[in-house]
């Protein structure tokens, strides 16, 4: 009867101690290794827009392979107003209902309402858009980020702002 409950056990946590290893694989980029995946300039569309650096924020998991993003210096570009960050993606992820693949994107965001930002994504080399994600607001107190990514330890969201976006890893 105790064996037989052991290996029950073990069946039903297996899954649940895989997936907590994908998410422990993943931690916080450092400020060098966003700097030597992340453009000075990103290219958008025809244009190459500088970006801020300081803002850079992502995370890396154990095979090298980021997920990072930076807020775009829009001023006196077309892109203007449509956007705001630029996102780098070397491993799958789903942010809302937004399936990205490996490459390169940009996104940008509207006020809702109060308590909601419609973000969307674009492909940056096209400006083919993915779709649009909504951000909620985070409680009263949070710290305010212009852009941050949290590693799935810590929490499973994108902040732009006082606003989060939930996100999903990919394999």
């Amino acid at each position: 009867m105790k064996t037989r409950f052991l290996v029950l056990a073990l069946a039903l946590t297996s899954p649940l101690c895989l997936l907590a290893q994908n998410h422990e694989n993943w931690r916080a980029a450092t400020p060098s290794e966003l700097a030597s995946a992340l453009p000075a300039r990103a290219q958008v569309e025809k244009e190459r827009i500088e970006t801020e650096m300081r803002t850079a924020s992502g995370i890396i998991n154990a095979h090298g392979k980021l997920i990072a993003g930076v807020v775009l210096i829009t001023a006196g570009y077309s892109a203007d107003g449509k956007y705001s960050h630029y996102l780098l993606v070397q491993s799958p992820i789903t942010i809302d209902n937004i399936a990205l693949t490996r490459g390169n994107y940009v996104l940008g965001w509207h006020r809702k309402d109060d308590d909601t930002l419609a973000v969307s994504f674009y492909d940056a080399a096209t400006g083919a858009e993915r779709g649009t994600a909504i951000a909620h607001r985070l409680p009263t107190g949070s710290r305010v980020e212009s852009f941050r990514i949290l590693p799935p330890s810590d929490h499973t969201f994108i902040q732009i702002g006082r606003f989060a976006l939930p996100y999903t890893l990919g394999d």
